[in-house]
């Protein structure tokens, strides 16, 4: 009985070790991540947050110096000189990966955050890319 309670505490063990390497090593699909934002007006969603911003012709520029400057954040495709960039940023802990498009339409940002794993990232990205654009605020 004891030797059988240990095999299964060893499988789950396994399970959730092998599921956490998968998290935080399975490549980022530009093709699939780094689209347009389809945002035409400010949304919460579960998973994420869409956010039109009037910025002026440099917020893009001043959105990206923000975002290459925070915890667990990189870039997965895109430039300022592109006029759109998809960033990968990634939790402490476990590493889930949530994704950021931002487009500079004219005056405007186009900004579509997102998870990749689950229904729900708890306000996570929200609180994110609320925060980024307070620190863009002159």
């Amino acid at each position: 009985m004891k030797t059988m309670l240990w095999l299964i505490v060893g499988v789950i063990v396994a399970s959730v070790a092998v599921l956490a390497a998968y998290i935080r090593l399975a490549p980022s699909d530009p093709g699939q991540w780094h689209v347009t934002p389809e945002v035409e007006a400010d949304r919460d969603l579960e998973g994420g947050v869409l956010r039109v911003v009037e910025t002026g012709p440099e917020g893009l520029a001043r959105f990206d110096a923000i975002a290459r400057v925070a915890l667990r954040t990189t870039v997965l495709a895109g430039s300022v000189d592109e006029g759109m960039i998809t960033y990968i940023t990634r939790t402490k802990t476990v590493g889930f990966p949530d994704y950021t498009t931002v487009q500079q339409d004219g005056d405007v940002l186009r900004i579509y955050a997102r998870l990749r794993f689950g229904e729900s990232d708890l306000g996570v990205n929200k609180a994110r890319v609320d925060e980024w654009l307070a620190l863009l605020k002159p």
